[in-house]
């Protein structure tokens, strides 16, 4: 049920933000969610796109650095306390978050998040068999 994120090395100058965003558009390719980390010289850029694999291969053909790393994605509860109990079931499971972002979706009732944990398939069962809303891969791609 894993789901394809891009991560993207950038200089931390102007346009390349821009610049990334107007390949993935000309190639058709959707955003359905980001999360930008920088330093003062450098970032990454953490993409969930509609089709990884193409976005991968365009983003290096244009130049840019890039990896694939398998993430998750949860639906929670949208109300208070939602996300708080998918994260005590990983605490409780003593699965630890590398990181996480949330990203939007058509769906009224749910909270969408991405999450990369250092064990995925424990992670994806434990919050499963907890009645957390595991996405599948098509999923994402689709909204």
């Amino acid at each position: 049920m894993f789901v394809k994120q891009i991560s993207i090395f950038l200089e931390n100058k102007s346009g390349r933000l821009a610049e990334v965003t107007t390949i993935l558009g000309d190639n058709v390719i959707d955003i359905s969610a980001l999360s930008l980390a920088d330093t003062t010289n450098f970032g990454i850029l953490r993409l969930i796109v509609n089709n990884p694999v193409r976005a991968e291969e365009v983003l290096r053909d244009n130049g840019f650095t890039t990896s694939v790393t398998s993430v998750t994605a949860i639906g929670v509860k949208d109300q208070p306390g939602g996300l708080a109990a998918a994260l005590r079931i990983l605490n409780d499971a003593g699965v630890e978050i590398e990181y996480m972002y949330a990203f939007v979706s058509k769906k009224e009732d749910e909270a969408l998040v991405i999450l990369k944990t250092g064990e995925p398939e424990k992670a994806e069962e434990v919050l499963s068999s907890n009645g957390i809303n595991v996405l599948t891969a098509e999923e994402v791609y689709d909204l």
